[in-house]
């Protein structure tokens, strides 16, 4: 078996955070999101368990959705979605997410999509993981220019939903709503405190050794290798195609 990949990392990592769940839905362009639910589901039924019901936009075979987003949001609503992710071009550390642009609002030097639908799914979805790869001080600033998404709300505003990680490239966070606030749970393989301190934009909790971030086994890894990626080439061929070539060379 080679060496543990760095996304790998990631993937069994959003494995473990969606222990639990019954039905996971992720975005139309959330490959890492997504292999993490198809992990969770494999490992699940390798052991004669039922896995959680896995709905990623996009996909014809893993979405029994037929009117895209408004039946997503319809599901949220209702309570029937136990986990779903969210980035952004911004994170603080409230929590709070920025997926319109920098600057000056209206005037914003640099345009991103939109909010579409961020601030109601993270108020009915009681698992929201925030997950961004990149980790930098241009994306986990210390205070969001535009709050597409509150990360908490004020007393009495009834919120059933919110974050309860941060997953990025470097390490694994998780968010206290009672303070509210990041601490650092974990750092991943090759990274160091001092490292992320340097690239993120916010302060944060932490121990003074945080601990690594938990690597999978043997039959984890064959599961991912195998099957998971077998089924997230349906959605994601490209993204599937480039984790076996980067397995291939490190194999080399």
């Amino acid at each position: 078996m080679s060496d543990v990949l760095p996304r790998e990392v990631l993937i069994c990592t959003i494995a473990r955070l969606l222990d639990g769940v019954r039905h996971v839905a992720v975005g139309a362009s959330s490959p890492i999101p997504a292999a993490g639910a198809m992990l969770l589901r494999a490992m699940k039924e390798a052991g004669g368990a039922v896995g959680p019901r896995i709905s990623i936009l996009g996909s014809v075979e893993h979405n029994f959705f037929t009117n895209g987003s408004a039946e997503l949001f319809d599901c949220a609503g209702q309570g029937r979605i136990d986990a779903f992710f969210l980035g952004g071009g911004q994170i603080d550390g409230f929590g709070n997410v920025n997926l319109v642009g920098t600057g000056d609002y209206p005037r914003s030097s640099v345009r991103w999509p939109g909010s579409f639908g961020s601030a109601y799914l993270y108020f009915v979805v009681p698992r929201v993981i925030l997950f961004r790869e990149e980790h930098t001080s241009r994306v986990f600033v210390e205070k969001v220019d535009f709050v597409s998404a509150p990360g908490v709300s004020p007393e009495g505003v009834f919120r059933s939903g919110g974050p309860i990680a941060l997953l990025t490239g470097k390490g694994l966070f998780r968010f206290d709503k009672t303070r509210p606030g990041f601490e650092l749970e974990s750092v991943h393989p090759g990274h160091d405190l001092a490292e992320i301190k340097q690239a993120t934009g916010f302060r944060f909790e932490h121990d003074a050794e945080p601990r690594q971030t938990a690597l999978p086994d043997g039959s984890t890894l064959e599961l991912l290798r195998g099957r998971v990626f077998d089924e997230l080439a349906e959605t994601y061929p490209e993204f599937a195609a480039q984790m076996r070539r980067d397995l291939v060379a490190v194999d080399a």
